[in-house]
C-alpha cells in the first residue's frame, strides 16, 4: 500500500526541494497530491510506477503527475532536485501520465535558478515566466520508459523478473519459455501483447538501462559489454545506440 506524502504548502504555486541520498537508498511506494519534476544533478535514480521503469541519469528527468504511486532507488550516490507543482493552472498544461524528459541545457539552468527560491507564490510574475518556459520544455521533450509486465500473466512476470535481476543472462526465448512452461511462440506473443514490443527489443532496453549506472561511474565499455552478454564492445555499442539514440561514450558527455 502506497503512503501519501503530504508536502503541500498553502498559497504556493510551486516549491523546490534538494536532497542527497547514499547508494542503495530506497524510498518505497508513495504518492503526492502535487506533481513533481524529479531531476538528479549527480548519480542515477531508478524510478518505478505501474506504467514502467526508468533509470534516470543526470541528463534525464521524470515528470510525475499528482497522485501517481512511485518508488525510487539510488544507483550510486544521488544528489536530487525536485520541483513540486500544485497550481491548477500549471498542472493543466502538464502530462497526466509519467513522462521521461531530456534535461536540456536551458531546462537545467531554469531548474537551478528555481532552486534558489524555496517557494513560488502564484503572484510572482518573474518565477511564473520561468515555470511557463519549463513547462514548454517538458511538453517538447521525452523518451519512452521500460515497459513492465502487468500482473495478469505469471509466466511473463517470471521471465521479466529474471532478466531484470540478471541482464547478462544469455538464455534465449526458447530456454525462457521452457523455464516457465510455455511455448516460445506463446511467450513471444505475450511480449507483444502485454508490453507492446518484441522479446529481443525489451531485453535490449534492459541491457541499455542496466549499463547507465556503470557508464556514469566511468566503467570501461569493454567490461560492461562482456558482463551484459555481448561478444564485442562494438555489438554492445550498436545496440545501445539503437535504444538510446547515442553511443555509450557520448551519453554522459
Amino acid at each position: 500500500m502506497a503512503i501519501e506524502s503530504n508536502t503541500a504548502l498553502p498559497d504556493v504555486a510551486a516549491w523546490t526541494m534538494s536532497k542527497d541520498f547514499p547508494s542503495g537508498h530506497l524510498i518505497g511506494a508513495h504518492r503526492h497530491r502535487e506533481g513533481q519534476l524529479i531531476f538528479a544533478v549527480a548519480g542515477v535514480m531508478e524510478l518505478s510506477t505501474a506504467a514502467g521503469l526508468w533509470l534516470v541519469p543526470p541528463q534525464r528527468g521524470i515528470w510525475m503527475p499528482p497522485d501517481t504511486e512511485h518508488s525510487m532507488r539510488a544507483r550510486g550516490a544521488v544528489s536530487l532536485r525536485t520541483l513540486y507543482i500544485q497550481s491548477p493552472r500549471y498542472l493543466a498544461q502538464l502530462p497526466h501520465a509519467p513522462k521521461a524528459v531530456v534535461i536540456s541545457p536551458l531546462m537545467r539552468e531554469i531548474i537551478i535558478r528555481l532552486m534558489r527560491t524555496s517557494s513560488i507564490p502564484p503572484t510572482d510574475q518573474k518565477e511564473g515566466r520561468l515555470l511557463d518556459l519549463l513547462i514548454d520544455e517538458i511538453q517538447w521533450s521525452g523518451e519512452a520508459a521500460l515497459p513492465l509486465p502487468p500482473l495478469n500473466d505469471q509466466r511473463l512476470q517470471r521471465v521479466c523478473s529474471a532478466i531484470l535481476a540478471a541482464p547478462g543472462d544469455k538464455r534465449g526465448l526458447n530456454e525462457w519459455a521452457e523455464m516457465v512452461g510455455a511455448s516460445s511462440r506463446t511467450l513471444a506473443r505475450l511480449f507483444q501483447q502485454e508490453l507492446g514490443v518484441s522479446y529481443l527489443y525489451w531485453r535490449q532496453q534492459v541491457c541499455a538501462m542496466a549499463a547507465l549506472p556503470r557508464l556514469g561511474a566511468g566503467e570501461p565499455v569493454t567490461l560492461i559489454a562482456s558482463d551484459l552478454g555481448y561478444e564485442t564492445p562494438g555489438a554492445f555499442s550498436s545496440m545501445f545506440r539503437r535504444i538510446m539514440n547515442t553511443t555509450p561514450s557520448q551519453y554522459f558527455s
